[in-house]
């Protein structure tokens, strides 16, 4: 996935175009991400027992994946994420092997994101 929980992004279409969040879930199976304080919904409850009042629950729904743009650290522009393999030699009595590792990279700045 190219976002990640706490990553910081900014939305890009719908009613909160333009505002920026933390991610909170990430639904992988579905392509969606649950953004705080973004794209919330209100659930009314009724009341459970005797002279209890009713409420209103504002919750965030999950947003489609493509909708949202990675904040980037480095540069803190919105940007596309794209992903880079970089080998690390692990060298051990017994034999030399390449280990690859997936890094994200910001596509305007260049710099790895952790």
């Amino acid at each position: 996935m190219r976002i990640k929980t706490n990553d910081k992004v900014q939305v890009t279409t719908g009613k909160d175009k333009g505002k920026t969040g933390k991610v909170l879930q990430v639904f992988v199976n579905d392509k969606k991400v649950v953004v705080e304080g973004l794209n919330l919904l209100v659930k009314n409850t009724r009341p459970r027992k005797q002279g209890e009042k009713g409420q209103q629950i504002k919750f965030p729904a999950p947003l489609n994946i493509s909708n949202v743009l990675l904040i980037c650290p480095n540069c803190s522009q919105p940007t596309r994420v794209g992903f880079k393999m970089v080998e690390k030699k692990a060298t051990s009595d017994k034999m030399m092997s390449v280990k690859q590792k997936k890094y994200r990279f910001c596509k305007k700045c260049k710099q790895t994101i952790e």
